[in-house]
């Protein structure tokens, strides 16, 4: 067994309201500068919409992400070494800028350059950022954003393609019979990176430390393969540099002891920052599972509990600092995948093993209850409810458990049993045991979850070690007390007399 720690990231998805604040900062933040205009290491999507960009879902088209070869071994979707390096120069699986979208820009001189008196008011027009030329805006990232023109692209959605043609059915883009819900999506910083991989020069690679999926600039040579490999799109590449860019997990920050700028500025307060224990040697395993079904297990099954105290000495023996052992313990991200157990992957059929997970949205499970001449307060009746939600449980779990829709129904049965009994608490102080027997949980742990998901304050939601603000620190301060370089110092391989 070799102990790894992940930073990995949970997003609660019925707290997020679609504004956009994350992508915001992240663009000012990251790639508001020339050469990435049309790039979003953050992006909030409305589901059901084909996506930024354009159907990036469809790995039929895109090769993204690995499958298992007819000998049942992990390989990746867009070939081997030899495929790969015949398409090195010439490589059909990348999106064009219409699938992302062109970015616009616009005169505003023209509205304050305007001369007085004119009878028909001036026009911003877009000119392309990338050509300068008058263009018509008819995409963008957000172009489905609150369902708009839902009713054109949205039932060409990947995920409605591949559900049972009975639940499809559902799925209605009329008023007052369709659903929405927002995604927020970055890097995944996968456990088993498509993108590392498939990198000709080496450029891509994860952290040993942390596990963050970064790209030496110096090393890139801008093949793109990793744009073809990473099935979520979360690779761009600079058109102006020509060097592939990618979400940092904004690693400074994390070294920092501080959460991500999307994090730090989130309005919903949805996302929750952590340390994950993992094992190093049960990855390769847990991805090449033959049944899909089965991969939320396994990937669950490659974690570590951070509570038992033989894995937290092996971490120990492994290196890693006592502050990172703690942190792992704290972590609000392990009590939702681990202990919990109601986060849950985006595209486990991928088999890159992500490490950005999400709690599905829930719909009004009690109106819904009461809509249906249901008893809310029973727990049969409140689960019985969960199948026929506003939002299908086949849609859910095409996004999260690979088409495992009881394994998504587990999930929302937990989550509407944890509303169910904090209702009856907060009302008549009762406890609703039959609903805690129902989805195997105690009063304390239901409470708990109700705590972490709605009240949590700051340092419950970001547990993040700081021993590299702190090693940074004391080498800092070994390098002012030799006096010279920092390698003449006890230990070192000094620099006297040379």
């Amino acid at each position: 067994m070799r102990i790894r720690a992940q930073v990995a990231m949970v997003m609660n998805l019925d707290k997020c309201i679609g504004c956009h604040t994350c992508s915001v900062t992240c663009k000012q933040t990251w790639t508001n500068r020339e050469g990435t205009e049309y790039v979003w290491f953050n992006n909030v999507e409305t589901k059901p919409g084909i996506g930024y960009p354009k159907h990036y879902e469809d790995q039929e088209r895109w090769h993204g992400g690995w499958r298992l070869d007819r000998k049942g071994r992990l390989t990746l979707r867009s070939g081997g070494r030899m495929k790969r390096l015949s398409r090195i120069f010439a490589n059909p699986d990348l999106p064009s800028i219409d699938d992302y979208y062109e970015p616009a820009t616009f005169d505003k001189d023209i509205l304050v350059g305007a001369p007085a008196g004119l009878n028909d008011t001036p026009v911003k027009r877009p000119y392309s950022a990338l050509t300068g030329e008058p263009m018509a805006v008819e995409w963008g990232a957000n172009w489905e954003d609150g369902l708009g023109g839902a009713h054109e692209r949205a039932d060409r959605d990947p995920n409605i393609t591949r559900m049972p043609a009975e639940a499809a059915a559902k799925v209605r883009f009329e008023f007052e019979k369709t659903f929405m819900f927002h995604l927020p999506r970055i890097c995944e910083h996968c456990l088993n990176p498509a993108c590392v991989s498939a990198c000709p020069s080496g450029a891509m690679y994860k952290r040993e430390e942390d596990g963050i999926v970064l790209v030496d600039q110096d090393r890139c040579r801008g093949w793109r393969m990793c744009v073809s490999a990473c099935p979520y799109k979360k690779v761009y590449v600079n058109h102006a540099t020509g060097k592939a860019e990618k979400c940092t997990f904004c690693f400074p920050r994390i070294e920092a002891g501080q959460p991500t700028i999307c994090s730090e500025t989130c309005v919903g307060r949805l996302r929750y920052l952590g340390i994950v224990l993992y094992d190093e040697d049960a990855v390769l395993a847990a991805a090449s599972v033959q049944d899909e079904h089965d991969l939320l297990d396994a990937q669950r099954g490659v974690f570590l509990d951070p509570h038992d105290p033989a894995v937290r000495q092996a971490a120990r023996d492994a290196g890693m600092p006592e502050e990172w052992v703690e942190a792992a313990r704290l972590s609000p991200v392990w009590r939702l995948i681990g202990e919990y157990r109601i986060a849950l992957p985006l595209h486990p059929e991928y088999r890159t093993l992500p490490m950005v997970w999400y709690v599905p949205p829930l719909s009004p499970v009690l109106d819904a209850t009461g809509a249906a001449g249901r008893d809310d307060t029973d727990a049969d009746d409140v689960f019985h409810t969960i199948r026929d939600l506003r939002i299908p449980v086949e849609y859910l779990a095409e996004l999260f458990t690979a088409g495992d829709a009881d394994a998504a129904a587990g999930v929302l049965m937990k989550l509407a049993a944890m509303r169910s009994y904090m209702r009856a608490r907060t009302l008549d102080g009762t406890v609703a045991q039959e609903l805690l027997e129902g989805v195997g949980m105690t009063a304390e742990q239901v409470e708990s979850m109700y705590r972490l998901l709605a009240i949590a304050k700051y340092d419950e939601r970001y547990v993040i070690p700081t021993a590299y603000s702190r090693d940074a620190a004391a080498l800092e301060a070994q390098a002012a007390a030799s006096g010279g370089c920092s390698l003449d110092c006890e230990g070192g391989p000094g620099m006297g007399g040379q």
